[in-house]
C-alpha cells in the first residue's frame, strides 16, 4: 500500500523496495485488490504482466496512513528509545 502511494507500481519494483519474499506479496497484494484498495491492470501480454494502483477507498487511506506515521514518529519512536517506561 505504501509503495503503491508513493507511485511505485510494478510488481518487481514493489518487491525491490520491500524486500517482502515473492509469495507473500502476491498474497497482500491479491488481498488489498479483494477489499477494493488496489486494482490491477495487465500492461504486458506476453508474458502477462501487471501494474497496481489505488482506488478511490486506497487514496482515501493515504491521510489516514500518514497521520498514523506521524503520530508513531512523535509518540512510539521516543518510547521505545526510553526503554517503554
Amino acid at each position: 500500500m505504501r509503495e503503491v502511494g508513493f507511485g511505485v507500481r510494478r510488481f518487481n519494483d514493489i518487491q525491490r523496495n520491500t524486500g517482502a519474499p515473492r509469495e507473500m506479496l502476491t498474497a497482500r497484494l491479491r488481498s488489498l485488490e479483494e477489499a477494493g484498495i488496489l486494482t490491477r491492470n495487465r500492461y504486458s501480454e506476453h508474458p502477462p504482466r501487471y501494474d497496481y494502483e489505488l482506488t478511490e477507498a486506497g487514496r482515501a487511506l493515504i491521510p489516514i496512513l500518514r497521520d498514523l506515521r506521524t503520530w508513531g514518529e512523535r509518540f512510539a519512536t521516543p518510547r521505545l528509545e526510553r526503554g517503554r517506561d
